[in-house]
């Protein structure tokens, strides 16, 4: 019995909402945007969170990387920072012969681009690939620089300043669309250097190709081209997994005897690991995330003050209604049901338009742009969750006016 009474309710809710569609669509409208709004955006950063945890898992495990700098800098700098000496190459040999618990120890340098260095081979030019100064350990350290064709950078290549070079898998495309560019003759810049190998292709990050550049021993890339130490980056990986705090501290203890830095005060350098990038990367997409709370919750609020103002509305429309199916024998406690469940099917309906429509423009911004989107499950149930819980939550004050209503006054209305 309870159950049939249920299904006159939601029936007797749902010929409301279709005989008044135009009403009944501006009211879901706000429920539909704020929803919208939660389900595109979550796609986006969840496609974004997806994307960088995977490159960073591509690229290796217990990675400690040093630079002179912290990875993200907010706000002017300080004076230490300012006046921090710059990292050197002698550095990271320092760190791969004194450390014992040091595996490998990659380093590399960007030329800088004060002047043009275009790539060329025979009538073939590359003018936006950059050139990288690398030292022989780097497939040791970081998986993802392995080669396709031919070998990596040698000890021997980087003692001697040799010009060789390697080449990303979509230079190598580019130069030699048809031809082995192994053993071929490239010019960077001014000088000419011997191909010696091509790397695996690691596909773009954010619409950024990640394979447009050209590696060469970072002494040959110090003696002929210009460069800036204040970018030179070290990255160790430990001989053992688990040990990388003890390899850490092995790190910091060896830079500060050799940069001098005095008992007790801080490091004039930075030091961190992946975890740390990834917690920078979590405060920066929390705020996304808190900016997308503040919109999306605008939207919510704006239809939930919009659905009761039209639940009112109803209730005033239907007094007679009301009088007439109490005076029948309905409780107050049924026609409460019925306004609560019009509210609930009102804007749940927004909810699942919202969700429609955001994963359609997370898909959209997708496929226009570089930026990935990942549609989750959860996401689907937290967008149904809050539009339901806006029916419910503003749909309690019209449901008890219209439940208080007095049988005989009601009957009176006109």
């Amino acid at each position: 019995m309870r159950l049939g009474i249920l299904r006159e309710i939601f029936g007797m809710a749902f010929d409301s909402i279709k005989s008044h569609k135009l009403r009944s669509f501006l009211t879901l409208l706000g429920i539909m945007i704020g929803v919208m709004t939660v389900i595109g955006m979550v796609s986006i950063v969840q496609g974004l969170n997806r994307a960088f945890l995977a490159q960073l898992e591509s690229a290796g495990s217990d990675l400690i990387i040093v630079t002179k700098f912290e990875p993200i800098q907010m706000g002017r700098p300080s004076e230490e920072i300012r006046t921090r000496k710059d990292l050197t190459f002698e550095d990271a040999v320092a760190i791969q012969k004194e450390c014992s618990l040091v595996k490998a120890v990659a380093v590399d340098l960007i030329a800088e681009l004060f002047q043009e260095l275009p790539i060329k081979y025979q009538n073939i030019k590359s003018h936006d690939a950059y050139t990288l100064g690398m030292n022989e350990s780097w497939p040791d350290v970081l998986t993802i620089y392995l080669p396709e064709q031919g070998r990596f950078i040698t000890e021997n290549d980087v003692m001697h300043s040799v010009k060789v070079c390697v080449l990303g898998f979509d230079l190598a495309e580019t130069l030699f669309p048809y031809t082995d560019p192994v053993g071929k003759n490239v010019r960077i810049g001014p000088e000419e250097f011997t191909v010696v190998g091509v790397l695996q292709k690691r596909g773009s990050m954010f619409g950024q190709s990640q394979d447009n550049f050209v590696g060469i021993p970072i002494t040959t890339l110090m003696k002929y081209f210009p460069y800036d130490l204040s970018r030179l980056e070290i990255i160790a990986t430990p001989k053992k997994h688990g040990y990388i705090d003890e390899t850490m501290d092995q790190i910091i203890n060896l830079l500060r005897r050799r940069r001098k830095v005095g008992f007790g005060k801080p490091n004039d350098f930075s030091i961190y690991t992946q975890d740390t990038l990834v917690d920078l990367y979590n405060n920066l997409t929390g705020a996304v995330y808190l900016v997308m709370i503040v919109i999306s919750s605008i939207g919510l609020l704006v239809g939930g003050i919009g659905v009761m103002n039209i639940m009112l509305v109803s209730v005033k429309e239907r007094t007679r209604e009301i009088g007439i199916r109490k005076a029948i024998g309905a409780r107050s406690s049924d026609i409460m049901k019925q306004f609560m469940i019009e509210a609930v099917f009102l804007t749940g309906i927004g909810g699942v338009l919202g969700v429609i429509i955001g994963f359609g423009i997370a898909l959209l911004v997708k496929a226009a742009t570089p930026l990935p989107a990942s549609v989750t499950l959860w996401s689907v149930f937290l967008g149904l969750l809050v539009s339901i819980s806006v029916g419910l939550f503003f749909g309690i004050f019209p449901a008890q006016k219209a439940a208080k209503l007095e049988p005989i006054v009601s009957l009176r209305y006109e």
